[in-house]
């Protein structure tokens, strides 16, 4: 067995370096059966040593450049998006952060088991200091992990967040040429963009001529509310729409006239019904109630 003599010329971090290099295939053996790499990759078997071995190569990296504690080493860059993508596999299992660290502690057992065999005396101190630097790497390549990890879910949850907002401000086909967002909840500029921007979506597609806002669900409207709605309202004449705004509550009525916004030049019905009433009025159709009285007889 080899000892790793380090002369002088030859730091703690270069010999763990060329350490990882030289056993990569037999650690890559070991992690691959680690609960880490095992429950990502449960297809084949190869695939997880390569994963480990793409690992090694990143840890033998910035172990050669001497940056042992630092995160951001460019070593490490090569296996961020594959590191992001495990622990994302493990949060979709029901991993938490926490477990996950663990299975990332774990992985330290069989390299520095491997790294003692190759001392005759593992208790030297320069078997005691190689330990230490390859201790700190591990350690560091555990924060990664967890800092992939929550760049990763912020991600997902920022892409959820975006995807409720979509579903939550659908756009609806009431007619031919006449289209509708039902607004139920706070409407902030987030949602009012999603808001917009769907609504235009749907007139370019529908060709639709009338576009009606109901805020039937919207519990308080504000200055910031009344500005967004303006906004919508005049993006969808650009594009050629008339839009209506229904659902006006007397609370709400109250509020706008208290606020002294002014939404005159915003056409307004009291329910969404009397909007399709007008929007079909315009369009030459018209609407009236079937005479029940000769079907009762």
């Amino acid at each position: 067995m080899r000892v790793p003599e380090q002369d002088a010329a030859e730091s703690a971090p270069q010999v763990v370096s060329a350490f990882l290099e030289r056993r990569k295939e037999q650690i890559a053996q070991r992690w691959a059966d680690a609960p880490l790499f095992r429950s990502v990759f449960t297809v084949s078997r190869d695939e997880a040593v390569e994963a480990c071995k793409a690992v090694l190569d990143a840890l033998s990296d910035v172990a050669a450049s001497g940056q042992l504690e630092n995160i951001t080493a460019p070593g490490f860059t090569p296996v961020r998006d594959q590191l992001g993508r495990m622990t994302q596999s493990r949060t979709r299992t029901g991993s938490t952060p926490a477990q996950i660290a663990d299975e990332v502690a774990a992985l330290r057992v069989p390299v520095v088991d491997l790294l003692r065999e190759e001392f005759t005396d593992p208790a030297t101190a320069q078997a005691q200091e190689l330990v230490m630097a390859l201790t700190l790497l591990l350690g560091t390549l555990r924060l990664v992990v967890m800092e992939t990890a929550l760049d990763a879910n912020a991600e997902l949850i920022e892409r959820q967040r975006q995807q409720l907002l979509e579903v939550a401000t659908p756009v609806i086909k009431l007619w031919e040429g006449t289209v509708a967002v039902p607004l139920i909840g706070t409407l902030d500029s987030a949602r009012s963009q999603v808001v917009m921007e769907s609504l235009l979506e749907a007139i370019v597609d529908q060709r639709a001529r009338y576009a009606i806002l109901d805020i039937t669900g919207v519990p308080t409207v504000d200055s910031l509310v009344a500005q967004h709605l303006m906004k919508t309202v005049a993006a969808a004449r650009l594009m050629g729409a008339e839009c209506i705004v229904s659902g006006i509550r007397p609370a709400i009525a109250q509020t706008i006239v208290q606020l002294g916004i002014d939404l005159g030049s915003v056409l307004t019905r009291a329910s969404l019904s009397d909007a399709l009433a007008y929007a079909l009025g315009k369009q030459g159709i018209e609407v009236s109630r079937a005479d029940t009285s000769a079907s009762a007889r």
